[in-house]
């Protein structure tokens, strides 16, 4: 499980710098369109294990109801 949270996170400073970098180049009225495709690499395993670590909880076997 660690693992996961791991690289989530990894995943979301790597998405975070990818739209600085889209901004950025934003700002430069630069025409790399490719820029903002890149935002999206990181972005796709990161809904997949935020959602994971969301419901994670609920589907545990370890909680059972009172």
């Amino acid at each position: 499980m660690s693992w996961i949270r791991r690289t989530h996170r990894w995943l979301s400073i790597t998405f975070t710098i990818a739209v600085i970098a889209n901004i950025v180049a934003m700002f430069q009225k630069s025409d790399a369109t490719w820029i903002g495709f890149v935002a999206l690499v990181p972005l796709i395993p990161l809904l997949f294990t935020g959602l994971y670590m969301f419901f994670q909880p609920y589907l545990s076997k370890s909680r059972q109801p009172s």
